[in-house]
């Protein structure tokens, strides 16, 4: 490869950017819009950045290179997509870059483990880090993380763990992991993939290039996942509460060689806490990278990332709940699965995904505050079963929420819904709740602890 396209200078292209330079290749950034930010970015790099190409130029710019590397943020339906096509360049994502200049890393290339899923990868990639890294290896979360693979691969580590969006794995002819983990599968992004069917199979690229002797791991609960897994050529096996490989039998975590953690142990065991927790497992256990002890210490200290299921403390009976990474209607279901008596926010950007899965245990929530973009969908769906308010911004929606909430009830941010139309991105929303929630809490008294516990 002697020339590249990066396609968008956000956080991962300008990772992409840095990366090939540094392997002596001749870089060319294009992007649909830009900002100072960028502008800073591009100055920085020594690169111009072509704004809002016509098909005329980016016609020119893909002919011009070697392969074409789009940013996760570019969607499949991108015209930089359909000229590289038009014009067959290879289409190659950060992590297939990654991928492939690990495999000619003096001294041999370091093992990779990933995580897909609609839901969960970023608590499951943490966990198997945590993991690795109690079992006295030298690890990190990368990809659709802090740290782009790119970045990562100049670390000075013994493993990676690689979450993997479809974004990212829809561009991956090559790359390949000796244990894959495919955590759950729902309708989501169809505002960057075509069709459900091209989701499904940009996840798929998880198993695609994995040889006999590595191992793929799937959801026993979903059937596409199982489907997919039965497809896969390496070796396979199953996660579940029930009916699986690496399941839970009583209160014991337990995996096809027997009893690896009592659930007594985590800090935080919710039915969707421990099937992630038996994925990371799966992955650490089947490639001889941790044992029992490892995985128990572990899981004993991992508090969780930020914004999922995020305790904010309880004032005057009522417990507050930061969840805005849950940005499908799939992950907002998960969080009112794990409680009671809840006045749900919900909504957000517009996805173009099915709503109404938030409403099946719509007994649980006494009244739902809808907002956003999507504020009278979430109505409808909820309406027929449940009190429904409407407010603007969450501005609007705390404020309600504490009225509305009497002690025993669970304020629950959990939108359903990705956050583009009010938020740059789910962390900006979820931290906006909580400042909204300790200014309108600040003169109640903390009648309980935020020790990761629920109601």
């Amino acid at each position: 490869m002697r020339r590249a396209l990066v396609y968008g200078l956000a956080v991962a292209g300008e990772a992409t950017v840095r990366a090939l330079q540094a392997r002596g290749i001749e870089v060319l950034v294009a992007d649909d819009a830009t900002n100072p930010q960028r502008d800073r970015s591009a100055e920085a790099l020594g690169v111009e950045l072509v704004v809002a190409p016509d098909d005329g130029e980016l016609a020119r710019l893909v002919r011009a290179v070697d392969v074409v590397s789009p940013s996760p943020g570019v969607p499949e339906t991108h015209r930089v997509v359909d000229a590289a096509r038009a014009g067959d360049v290879p289409l190659h994502s950060e992590i297939e870059l990654a991928y492939r200049w690990e495999q000619e890393r003096p001294g041999g290339p370091r093992p990779m483990l990933a995580v897909t899923g609609t839901d969960g990868k970023t608590t499951t990639t943490m966990l198997a880090v945590e993991m690795l890294s109690a079992a006295g290896h030298r690890a990190v979360d990368a990809g659709n993380t802090a740290t782009p693979l790119v970045t990562a691969l100049d670390l000075d580590l013994d493993v990676f763990v690689v979450e993997c969006t479809s974004f990212r794995l829809a561009w991956t002819p090559t790359f390949r992991a000796e244990a894959a983990a495919w955590l759950n599968f729902a309708p989501d992004h169809l505002d960057w993939h075509r069709s459900m069917e091209t989701y499904e199979a940009a996840k798929a690229q998880v198993f695609a290039n994995q040889r006999p002797t590595d191992v793929a791991i799937g959801f026993a609960a979903d059937p596409t996942v199982m489907a997919n897994l039965h497809a896969a050529p390496a070796r396979t096996v199953s996660f579940g509460l029930t009916d699986a490989d690496y399941h839970l039998a009583g209160d014991v975590l337990t995996g096809p060689a027997g009893p690896i953690v009592d659930r007594t142990r985590m800090r935080r065991s919710l039915p969707h806490d421990v099937t992630n927790a038996l994925a990371a497992a799966a992955l650490v256990l089947e490639t001889g990278l941790a044992d029992e002890p490892a995985i128990g210490a572990a899981l004993e200290s991992f508090v969780g990332p930020p914004h999922r299921l995020e305790p904010l403390g309880t004032w005057e009976g009522v417990a507050w709940y930061n969840d805005s990474k849950a940005t499908t209607p799939h992950a907002a279901a998960a969080a009112i699965r794990a409680l009671n008596r809840i006045v749900l926010i919900a909504g957000g950007y517009d996805k173009r995904v099915d709503l109404s899965p938030m409403a099946t245990d719509s007994n649980r929530v006494r009244t739902v505050i809808a907002i956003g973009a999507t504020r009278d969908a979430v109505a409808a769906v909820f309406g027929p079963t449940t009190r429904v308010e409407v407010a603007d911004d969450l501005a609007e929606a705390v404020p309600l929420a504490a009225r509305i909430a009497e002690s025993g009830d669970n304020v629950l941010l959990s939108p359903g819904c990705a956050s583009f139309d009010q938020f740059e991105n789910f962390e900006a929303r979820g931290d906006e709740f909580r400042r909204l929630v300790h200014e309108i809490t600040a003169g109640a008294s903390a009648r309980a602890t935020t020790t990761g516990d629920r109601p």
